[in-house]
């Protein structure tokens, strides 16, 4: 098969460069002088270490950061370096977000930082363990759990890094399961305003799709998020012998990873370059959409990647919170949910407006379930139920 690469237009190409040359280019990046944080008295930026620069540097030391290493995006039960996991995802979002935004002159910092604590919050086992811990926590609170708004919690409350408001709206605003022609940001005022959104999150999970970006720089984050997985899961799907990558319709951005990225990417500097909102044409949007519906038809609702999540994990992950909860509720001070999380958390000495260890019960279990890895979860079972006959098969290498 014949790939398919497309390019900036001449005047496109042309006008950048121009802009480039002559001190021109558009001002529409954020300017970081302006970005909030709770305590404005603290993290004050300077001429090395600036607003965003400060951030990236907190999320990257983050305890919760190292566990991107071993939480999978779609294939979980795979033994193969080869297949996506998190971390590989979080830097492909990173370099396809600053490529445009630096093409689009925006904020590279603010768009690294947002980029590299997206998924921070994220379960293990991907979406289907985010769905199987949200059924779980609502039936115990009414209250819902979305991995971006628990990216929020993890490096706003659980550590309280007095991340800007810029980087935390666009973590909790970077829903890449919905897709726009064109993203315009709305301005957010306050932390009020901020908390009250994450609050409606949490009693309609329905309100993370409304969340809208408040720079370009989320804008950009949130669709360079949907351009990294969708031709990397086809990739992944092909070496899990899932599907091949030939069984895809060839639309206007191509159907291999490499033509997705490159196509995408130049649609989008060709029609967002000098404006204040992020556009693709129409016919790259409706490709966009295209592919992206085949691949929830082809792969993430393949039997064969569903049929061990619900066999396994889903009631796995029920009765290890069940048991967490009701260690925590007891006081059994012996059990892993104070030895390997709370213990661990209270560790990093930051200042609270309460203990952890005073946080709803609930909650407490469910910020330690989607803390794990997806190893350190099948772990944690065995060591709770040594006598269960539920395991997980592992696809090895040579099977």
């Amino acid at each position: 098969m014949v790939l398919k690469y497309e390019n900036l237009s001449l005047e496109m190409s042309n006008r950048i460069t121009r802009d480039k040359d002559c001190g021109t280019a558009p001002l529409l990046g954020f300017n970081e002088t302006n970005a909030v944080r709770r305590n404005m008295a603290k993290d004050k930026a300077n001429i090395i270490r600036t607003a965003f620069i400060r951030d990236i540097d907190k999320i990257i030391h983050c305890p919760y950061y190292n566990r991107y290493a071993d939480k999978t995006q779609v294939f979980s039960f795979y033994k193969n370096d080869d297949i996506t996991h998190r971390s590989l995802h979080v830097q492909l979002v990173s370099r396809i977000a600053r490529t445009i935004g630096k093409a689009l002159n925006l904020n590279l910092d603010l768009i690294e930082a947002i980029a590299l604590g997206h998924d921070i919050g994220h379960t293990p086992f991907g979406h289907d363990g985010e769905d199987f811990l949200d059924e779980i926590y609502f039936s115990h609170t009414g209250r819902h759990f979305s991995h971006n708004i628990h990216s929020v919690r993890v490096l706003d409350k659980i550590y309280p890094y007095n991340i800007t408001l810029q980087t935390l709206n666009g973590i909790a605003a970077h829903d890449g399961e919905f897709e726009l022609c064109e993203y315009h940001p709305q301005p957010i005022e306050s932390f009020e305003e901020f908390d009250a959104q994450i609050e409606a999150c949490y009693i309609d999970k329905k309100n993370v799709r409304k969340l809208v970006p408040a720079t370009l720089e989320g804008c950009v984050m949130r669709i360079s998020d949907i351009i990294a997985y969708l031709g990397k899961d086809r990739q992944d799907a092909e070496r899990a012998h899932i599907i091949g990558n030939s069984e895809f319709d060839n639309g206007a951005i191509g159907t291999y990873n490499a033509e997705i990225i490159n196509n995408l990417i130049v649609n989008i500097v060709e029609n967002s370059y000098g404006k204040p909102y992020i556009k693709m044409d129409a016919e790259h949007f409706e490709a966009l959409k295209k592919a992206k519906s085949d691949n929830y038809e082809l792969i993430y609702a393949n039997e064969k990647v569903k049929e061990d999540m619900f066999r396994t994990v889903r009631p796995m992950m029920s009765e290890v919170y069940e048991i967490l909860l009701s260690d925590l509720t007891s006081g059994k001070k012996d059990s892993p949910i104070f030895t390997q999380h709370i213990d661990y958390v209270t560790k990093a000495h930051y200042e609270r407006q309460q203990p952890y260890e005073d946080t709803e019960p609930n909650q407490i279990v469910v910020d330690y379930i989607a803390s794990m890895t997806d190893d350190y979860f099948i772990e944690l079972y065995h060591h709770l139920f040594p006598n269960s006959n539920k395991k997980i098969e592992y696809k090895g290498y040579f099977n």
